[in-house]
């Protein structure tokens, strides 16, 4: 459904620059109404009178009709005429020009001329999608959609940049073969023989003279017709031109609603290899790979059930717009506004109404800071009538990029966006999935970096002219990276999921720092159980219906026909679990897996004992109140493991363990490591505990991926696109903690150790930190032994804080994590030494017949606490280097002459790691000099 209907009515010529600052190589010309402004956005900053234009020409405006610059945001084109009026600039504004053009003067010469015609959303927003992609692969492009030149001057220069380009671009819509334009640059464009058609919502055999001028077919019945009298051409160039797209064999580009990203990727491509620019085609080849591997975390859910109104809204909040089979369910939503629309006849807005008025006020959006609150201007008695009521801030935005999903937890809103991701991810070029929670959204969203090809690391800079960024700026800069190409014309989704907090859980900073401006060709979906996020209003998420709670229950026994007392089960179960999505996908899962009756199953879940569990959390606690029911079906699935395995199964333990990792894909192996951990009561001679030792190792391999099936299988935890990885929801993952112990989470501190590497586990280095050091306001869950401190220590603590600082800019949390292991070991050493000094104590009461065994003792005391000295001192040399890098002179000297003063007291002032450490503290001494002289 379109918003903005389509005009036959010429309007104004407009090509601006790129809105991607590196490549200024380019111009773009379009339509009045371009897919960088939604029909609600604020009226541009521009005077109607002015117009951006190349270099190349400037027109007076009486050439020109008003119109929207080729920009993301009113505030990038307020920069622009503010960097305009300074200084000259490539591109100029004026509101008097002067004809520029000289006669000699050759226009510039681009590799791809972009032809369209038309106003359609959809349509300017592939053309736009397509001329970034070809501009970020350093190929030169013009678009154009010459329709909307109205002066003479500046259809002369636009046909002199057509023919002086190297490949010509037309993409047809149903609109094109009545427009003169297009049928030019069709017959221009395959005279040279180098002509790429790229057909939007038909196919080559659509494109038939014949059936066009004899109206056959849905398609040609109201668009077709003898179209080049509308325009006052000649039949013959007419026919010409349609029949030159059949003669292009070899390439035949379609773009339909379900193949935007591979048909752009394959024109660019095609034109990379027609312009002998291999290197080119070999990164989209890469690129291709890259998404194939990483672009969804979890498979689709084939089962997917219902949440038909619920993805055509998503579709309208996002696009402005639906289309296709969400048109018929755009009409079938049921929403508690009113909808309201203003505007001309081709320039329609529309909104909802949430204050009973009558809805002839316009709406008018106030561009702010945040840019997501909408005021409305009333005048009279509907502006006292609505004084008097409440009014909410928060608005749903429509067109704006950004929908917000809310829930309780288990309800359904991952699945949701998931199955919105699916859908619609050939409309993006890549779906970017991000992490929620609170201690990790930072860290998730700078890992894009990876998939967006950006460099994060730390710059070298000379301290020695004074030239460093603090800590604050390096962070920031990298976070600007990441928005700079989020921000750019080639489109990505980006799904945040399960968001906890609207700040950052380490410095408190509000996660607007993350998401760039609003409006743009990225778009954003947020998850969260919050009721209001960004002052936006959510789209709340509520239970299926009574018919689709039977569908997902049934599962893949749907085709069974239960009897009445069966069917009379499942609803009481429905009703029992509240309804919760997560619940009744599990009740469908034990059905298909086990030849057992809903009835019986109820009864089941009717006898087992209500476990009384600790709960230290208020919104924890309120939650299983609700779902108590919930409780009771996860321990009937632990018996059902146990009952297939024996006592203390591998999948029981596992779920166990579950509640400890992070909330990210946890690996199978790591998981069933600290399963095998997992302490538990062992009976049985030593000879028998040897063998079934022997035989446990040769079935490791075979018994993990065993558990984890039988875990996906009942719907427990879900399968990852990650290899060899599964993730548990969150409501498993409390149950587990609540259900466990300390002592489970020191299994897990230990599997990790042992197993967990930076490149594939970081979060889950992460979470085994936080459990050994604490976190904020949390006491320490894990109590390591010095031993195990400093090997904890060594291989997690100093890589990750090292990895974090260097490679994300995470300098605070670097640095933190350095503290808190600094701190960990100074308070091992003391333990060791007060209870080095109880056990010289308890020698000399007993006497002297325990002496060679103390001896020894005493010689392991000395060793560890030499071992816990020296690790400290690499610790404190760490964190001086790095206080270094962000200026902090003075810090950096007092940590390394602590360092210095330990490695030489126990190895002496000759070694080379004191050495080391001396020309550390040399350069640190010269540049806090120069500080201060300075």
């Amino acid at each position: 459904m379109e918003l903005d209907k389509e005009s036959s009515h010429p309007g104004a010529f407009l090509s601006s620059a790129s809105r991607n600052l590196s490549s200024s190589s380019s111009a773009f010309v379009s339509a009045s109404q371009t897919p960088f402004f939604s029909p609600r956005s604020p009226p541009p900053l521009i005077p109607p009178q002015i117009a951006i234009i190349p270099s190349q020409v400037t027109v007076s405006p009486s050439d020109v009709s008003p119109c929207h610059a080729s920009s993301s945001s009113t505030s990038l084109v307020r920069q622009r005429n503010k960097k305009t009026k300074k200084k000259s600039s490539p591109v100029s504004i004026c509101t008097r020009p002067v004809l520029k053009v000289s006669s000699t003067n050759r226009p510039r010469s681009y590799d791809v001329y972009l032809a369209y015609h038309g106003r359609k959303l959809s349509l300017l927003r592939f053309v736009n999608w397509l001329r970034a992609e070809l501009e970020a692969q350093g190929i030169s492009c013009f678009a154009c959609d010459r329709a909307r030149c109205r002066s003479s001057r500046s259809q002369s220069h636009v046909e002199k940049i057509m023919n002086f380009a190297t490949f010509g671009v037309v993409v047809i819509t149903k609109k094109s073969f009545g427009n003169p334009y297009t049928i030019e640059e069709l017959r221009n464009f395959f005279g040279r023989r180098n002509l790429v058609p790229i057909y939007f919502d038909l196919g080559p055999s659509d494109c038939l003279a014949r059936d066009i001028v004899e109206r056959r077919g849905d398609l040609w019945e109201k668009h077709g017709g003898e179209l080049w009298i509308l325009y006052g051409g000649l039949e013959r160039e007419w026919r010409e031109a349609v029949e030159a797209l059949s003669r292009v064999l070899d390439l035949q580009l379609e773009a339909g609603s379900g193949n935007w990203r591979d048909c752009i990727l394959e024109a660019v491509s095609v034109l990379a290899k027609k312009l002998g620019r291999r290197s080119v085609v070999d990164r989209i080849n890469r690129w291709r790979e890259k998404v194939e591997r990483n672009e969804f975390p979890y498979p689709r859910n084939e089962n997917f059930v219902g949440r038909k109104k619920e993805l055509s809204e998503l579709e309208l909040i996002l696009f402005g717009d639906v289309s296709g089979d969400a048109e018929r369910e755009y009409f079938e939503l049921k929403t508690r506004q009113r909808r309201i629309i203003t505007g001309t006849s081709t320039n329609k807005c529309e909104s909802w109404s949430e204050y009973g008025g009558k809805g002839k006020e316009p709406v008018v959006w106030r561009e702010s800071e945040k840019e997501i609150e909408m005021q409305r201007q009333v005048q009279g008695k509907a502006a006292s009538r609505i004084a008097r009521r409440k009014r909410p801030k928060a608005k749903i935005l429509y067109g704006k990029g950004i929908a917000c999903v809310s829930g309780e937890s288990g309800i359904g809103k991952t699945e949701l966006v998931l199955e919105y991701a699916y859908r619609f991810s050939q409309r993006y070029k890549m779906v970017l999935w991000v992490g929620g929670q609170s201690r990790y959204i930072r860290q998730n969203f700078l890992n894009l970096r990876n998939l967006l090809e950006i460099d994060l690391g730390c710059e070298s800079y000379s301290h020695e002219k004074g030239n460093f960024k603090c800590f604050e700026e390096q962070e920031e800069e990298a976070i600007a990276r990441v928005r700079k190409e989020l921000s750019s014309d080639i489109p990505f989704l980006v799904i945040i999921d399960d968001l906890e907090s609207e700040t950052d859980w380490w410095d408190r900073r509000v996660i607007t720092e993350l998401i760039p401006h609003l409006g743009g060709e990225t778009h954003f979906i947020i998850t969260t159980r919050l009721p209001k996020v960004l002052c936006l209003e959510p789209m709340k998420l509520s239970y299926l219906s009574g018919v689709e709670a039977m569908a997902l229950m049934r599962g893949e026994t749907l085709a069974k026909d239960y009897p009445l007392v069966e069917s009379d089960a499942l609803r009481a179960i429905e009703e029992k679990l509240g309804r919760l999505t997560l619940g009744l996908g599990i009740i469908g899962a034990i059905l298909s897996e086990l030849p057992i009756t809903p009835s019986r199953l109820l009864d089941t879940i009717n006898r087992m004992p209500l476990r009384d569990l600790p709960w230290t959390d208020k919104e924890e606690s309120l939650t299983f109140k609700r779902h108590a029911t919930l409780i009771q079906l996860l321990d009937v699935c632990l018996s059902i493991f146990d009952h297939a395995d024996g006592p203390h199964s591998l999948a029981a333990r596992m779920v166990h363990v579950s509640g400890w990792f992070a909330s990210s894909p946890v690996p199978v192996h790591l998981l069933a490591l600290a399963a095998y951990r997992f302490p538990k009561k062992k009976r049985g001679s030593s000879v028998l505990k040897k063998w079934s030792r022997l035989l446990r190792r040769s079935r490791i391999k075979r018994s993990e991926s065993e558990a984890a099936s039988m875990l996906v299988r009942f719907g427990v935890a879900r399968i990852c696109t990650r290899p060899n990885c599964i993730q548990f929801h969150e409501l498993l993952k409390i149950y587990a903690r609540r259900r466990g112990s300390h002592r489970v989470a020191q299994a897990v501190v230990q599997s990790i150790c042992v197993r967990a590497s930076i490149s594939h586990s970081l979060d889950h280095l992460w979470a085994a930190c936080f459990l050994v050091f604490g976190s904020g306001s949390e006491h320490v869950t894990v109590e390591l032994n010095p031993t195990e401190l400093t090997h904890f220590v060594r291989q997690v603590g100093l890589p990750l804080a090292i990895h974090t600082f260097i490679t994300f800019s995470r300098c605070n949390a670097g640095l933190e994590l350095l503290r808190l292991c600094t701190d960990a070991l100074e308070s091992a050493g003391e333990v060791l030494v007060n209870s080095r000094g109880d056990k010289w104590r308890l020698k000399k009461k007993v006497g002297s017949c325990f002496r060679d065994d103390s001896s020894r003792s005493d010689e392991g005391f000395r060793l560890l606490w030499q071992e816990i000295a020296l690790l400290k001192a690499t610790v404190l040399e760490t964190r001086a280097k790095l206080m270094l890098r962000g200026g902090r002179y003075d810090i950096g000297d007092d940590l390394i002459r602590k360092a210095i003063f330990i490695r030489s007291s126990i190895c002496g002032d000759r070694h080379p790691d004191t050495l080391s450490a001396r020309e550390t503290l040399s350069r640190l001494t010269r540049l806090l000099t120069n500080v201060q002289i300075s």
